[in-house]
């Protein structure tokens, strides 16, 4: 019993991960018949990335429901989407991108897959880090927001031009499941499938490079990771500066120095690596 609650234990993340992933992805219907589920909880946001055009999809994601109220001729602003994301970045930060998102996950199991080099970071990683932050400002925001039709309307631009977890979970099953999407492919769809493609190849050789550069909702909750609920500390009497924690994480974080950092998806490598148990989260009180 010892034995599996500890393989239980080392296991809760990714557990976490495909149990969230099969309840906001769990419209079974959507993928035999390649139709979109439409009841009630779609107009609920998940924390996490999760298109709307996903055939499993049973939530709405927050990145694009914000882009449609902002590129709304009607509503230009959203009180629940804002509050809804403001809410779960100040309780988690990033700990949905480490836990909660299925996107997270996909990118996960990808880097489990063999290759004869990982790399810890890609080269520029200190200014490619910073192109999530435009992507959120520009194809999130300003874009939807500015650029409208002569109707007034604009485009959820991220999602249209961007976004390899909406071209995978919905892009692509329904392309294969429904008939009338086959047919109206075009450059568009060929474009999403390259940046999937290229995310996808990324992932087995870097750790999470679509969240560590391009997801704007990282980038939105990393600007929560410093004051949220959820957050880590660092007990200064028993850390040494070994630097064990930088070396256990797969994105390169100086934990010891900064263990709230906004690139950190709260993943807890860092604190079974260790070997003073002096990184804690917030809640705990010893």
């Amino acid at each position: 019993m010892a034995d599996i609650m500890k393989k239980i234990k080392n296991r809760l993340r990714l557990i976490v991960q495909f149990v969230f992933t099969a309840l906001t992805n769990g419209y079974v219907q959507g993928f035999a018949k390649g139709k979109i589920f439409q009841g009630k909880a779609k107009f609920v946001c998940v924390p996490g990335l999760n298109c709307y055009s996903c055939p499993g999809a049973v939530g709405s994601c927050p990145v694009g429901a914000l882009q449609s109220s902002l590129s709304s001729r009607e509503h230009k602003f959203s009180f629940y989407i804002s509050g809804f994301l403001i809410l779960v970045g100040a309780l988690l930060g990033r700990f949905v991108c480490g836990w909660l998102c299925p996107f997270g996950l996909v990118q996960d199991l990808l880097y489990k897959i063999p290759f004869f080099r990982k790399l810890k970071k890609l080269p520029g990683d200190r200014f490619l880090k910073f192109l999530k932050y435009v992507i959120l400002a520009v194809f999130v925001i300003l874009l939807p927001l500015f650029a409208v039709d002569a109707f007034g309307l604009g485009e959820t631009w991220f999602c249209k031009y961007i976004c390899p977890s909406g071209t995978l979970g919905a892009g692509v099953p329904l392309a294969v499941l429904n008939e009338g999407i086959r047919n109206a492919i075009g450059w568009l769809y060929a474009w999403k499938v390259a940046i999937l493609v290229a995310v996808i190849l990324l992932s087995i050789l870097v750790y999470r490079p679509f969240c560590r550069y391009l997801c704007p909702l990282g980038a939105f909750y990393g600007l929560f990771n410093k004051i949220s609920l959820y957050r880590y500390r660092v007990d200064e009497k028993k850390c040494t500066s070994c630097g064990a924690c930088q070396k256990a994480c797969k994105i390169d974080i100086k934990t010891f120095k900064d263990p709230n950092s906004m690139e950190c998806i709260r993943c807890g490598d860092c604190i079974k690596a260790c070997p003073h148990n002096a990184i804690k989260k917030n809640s705990d009180k010893s």
